[in-house]
Formats: structure tokens, sequence, C-alpha cells
């Protein structure tokens, strides 16, 4: 297993990031003056843009993440799935409590924020048990299986929904989700979902993630958590037996 500071970042960052003093617990949510401001749209520009100023439709959330390392597990296998609990060719699934996750992508451009349709959105974490799928790591091998892996495409709301299991852990990681947003128009953003900690014990606190050897490492001592980790951290919430959350994110295309 590679140290965290030896990990390699080979995302392309095409997100926009804005912070100031005060966003530093959280995704920075931009105002529609604040995109306006941004990309030099007068208030007559966006006056003429009906479709998104009138649309009856849910205003998309604007809110802008860090980009993180894919780390060293990631593995190109082209699975378009929503339910990527188990290994598509033994039909196994992996043990733990399940998680809904939904990722609302919008496109930040001129005159706001609207939808990003067609977006691939990939997937990737460690079972309950620490282990990623299709991976050799140390004296373990899951080489073939293709467990808690798959993409989605955005619907035409931007919307990307799995079904997974609440991660696990191993050393020297914080809990947390690979993903990785690639567009039509060729641009690439990879980062990393955190989960708050009181969430975390409780859902660890039951099988099969309780009484496993060993420590788990919180947020704050991750090293990749502290370089932007708060403004990547979802709170899920209890939902039919298991935990359900959706993830905001907007991309400068």
């Amino acid at each position: 297993m590679l140290p965290a500071d030896r990990w390699r970042h080979k995302s392309i960052v095409v997100i926009i990031i804005i912070m100031e003093s005060d966003d530093v617990t959280r995704g920075r949510v931009l105002s529609r003056r604040e995109v306006v401001a941004l990309f030099g749209v007068t208030a007559v520009a966006l006056a003429a843009r009906p479709a998104l100023a009138q649309s009856t439709r849910p205003a998309p959330v604007c809110i802008v993440r860090p980009a993180q390392t894919e780390g060293p597990f990631y593995v190109d296998e082209k699975l378009e799935r929503s339910d990527i609990r188990s290994d598509p060719a033994s039909g196994d699934r992996r043990p733990g409590a399940p998680l809904d996750l939904a990722f609302t992508v919008s496109r930040l451009a001129a005159g706001g924020c609207a939808p990003l349709a067609g977006a691939i959105v990939d997937v990737w974490h460690c079972d309950a048990a620490g282990a990623y799928s299709d991976v050799r790591d140390g004296g373990r091998s899951t080489a073939g299986q293709r467990f808690l892996r798959g993409y989605q495409t955005t619907s035409a709301a931007g919307l990307a929904r799995f079904t997974t299991i609440y991660p696990g852990w191993y050393e020297g990681r914080a809990v947390h989700i690979h993903f990785k947003v690639r567009t039509a128009q060729g641009q690439e953003f990879t980062s990393q979902i955190y989960f708050d900690e009181a969430v975390t014990d409780r859902a660890h606190a039951q099988a099969p993630y309780a009484g496993r050897g060993g420590s788990r490492l919180r947020n704050e001592r991750d090293g990749l958590y502290r370089q932007g980790g708060r403004q990547l951290t979802v709170t899920p919430l209890a939902s039919a037996g298991g935990w359900a959350t959706t993830f905001d994110l907007a991309l400068g295309v």
C-alpha cells in the first residue's frame, strides 16, 4: 500500500475552486450574483436568458469542490450499472449497510448554473473489510473481481444515482469513496467523498464492520483529508435500513 504522500495526482482539474477564509468547512456555494461577477456577465445579459432565469425546474446547486488524487486502486472497468454491490461474474454481493449515493452535477457557465447532462460519473471504493476489487494489494489479490465499481451517465437533470454499501476502512486512510467525472468535451475531474465521523461511528458499530482488528483512521488525521476534505464531507441520513446522501458538484465546462 502506498503512503498518502507518495500517491501521484493524476487527475486534470477542471473545477473552479473559489475559497475564502470562512469557506474551509464546506463546499463553496456560489450565489447567482457571484456567478455573474465571475464570468463578467451583466444583469442585462442574464435577463436575456429566460431558460435559466425563469425555468420552472429546481435551480441546480452550484457548489465547487477541490480535486484529490485517484489513488492507486482506480481501474477503468467500463462497467455501466447503478447497483455496484456485487461482482458481475459471480453475482456475489459484498456485505454491508446499504448506501444510496446520488450525484447532482452542474455546469458552471456564463449566466449561472445548469444541469450537466451526459457526463460519466465513475465510483469505486473498498468493502467493509477494506479490500478493493480487481487489484493486488500486498498479500491480498482480488484480481478479476469487480465489486464496488461502476459508472452512470448523468440525466438531463444532471443526476447519477448509485446503490452501494457504506465503505469500510483500511490502514492509513479515513473512510472515503473515490469518484471521477468525465464530460463529453473530454474533460476529467477526480476527487473523493468523506463521511461525517458520527455517522461512520454508527454505521461501523454493526456487522460486518464491527469487530475488526486495528483502529480506523479518523478524518482529521488523514493527510489527504487535510487537503480540502471538509469541503468533500457528506452526512448521510438513515434510510430504509441503511443510509442515503447526495453530493452536489459544479464543474467549469
